[in-house]
């Protein structure tokens, strides 16, 4: 195996440094995506030159978002991408989640409805599967939690309004937001999505529990129902 030349190990090596000593005076405002993902694949091999095989990450995922989202099988696919740099990119995703959750657990949801929809945006933006979720509010509209119900299309809509009533006991919850994401890209709610919405309405009155909204996430872009007037 050829050896690589100790200027190119020892230029390698000053750019890592170059990119944390950035990154740790300013954070990653001024870094390009490639570099974050550079950054996060050092984690696991650090000795290594990860530039290249960012770019590529990004070429082939598109963006640093779907690059997070991907899964440990596909990122393996890349040349370059062992393990150890899964482990950084995989960490990385996992840090970002619960840290915004902690940002949105016992704090207002409307109040802190920005900080709501990144999480949610972070959190079902780029899956693959469409996802139905509850956040769980109290008296006081804090969010006590969150729960991923049910995984699959919206097309048995019968059997939601009970497991959502039951949830929402067992959580002791005054109020919910319902959340599913649409992995097609597109918004605007289905047939189906309303009249699931409408059956929750009904199921949930019947506990005195109100539903302040139901938000469709759909990549970067969502929908509210109550800003539309559908609640």
């Amino acid at each position: 195996m050829d050896q690589i030349p100790r200027s190119n190990q020892s230029s390698a090596a000053g750019h890592r440094q170059r990119l944390r000593e950035r990154f740790l005076k300013s954070g990653l405002q001024g870094f390009h995506d490639y570099e974050v993902v550079e950054l996060l694949l050092s984690i696991g091999t650090p000795r290594k030159d990860c530039k290249q095989i960012a770019k590529n990450a990004l070429k082939i995922f598109g963006s640093l978002r779907m690059v997070l989202q991907a899964t440990p099988k596909e990122l393996e696919k890349i040349q370059g991408i062992g393990p150890n740099n899964i482990f950084g990119l995989k960490l990385a995703q996992s840090v970002a989640r619960r840290y915004l959750k902690d940002r949105v657990i016992m704090k207002n949801a409307i109040q802190s409805s920005d900080d709501v929809t990144d999480y949610l945006h972070h959190l079902l933006g780029e899956r693959k599967l469409e996802i139905f979720l509850v956040l769980y509010l109290n008296g006081s509209n804090q969010v006590l939690k969150s729960e991923e119900l049910f995984t699959g299309t919206l097309n048995e809509a019968a059997a939601y309004p009970r497991e959502v009533v039951k949830k929402t006991i067992e959580n002791n919850a005054a109020a919910l937001i319902l959340v599913h994401n649409h992995p097609s890209g597109r918004c605007e709610p289905s047939d189906q999505d309303k009249i699931l919405t409408d059956r929750l309405v009904a199921a949930l009155r019947t506990i005195d529990v109100i539903i302040h909204d139901h938000i469709i996430i759909a990549g970067n872009d969502h929908y509210s129902f109550a800003d539309h007037g559908l609640l």
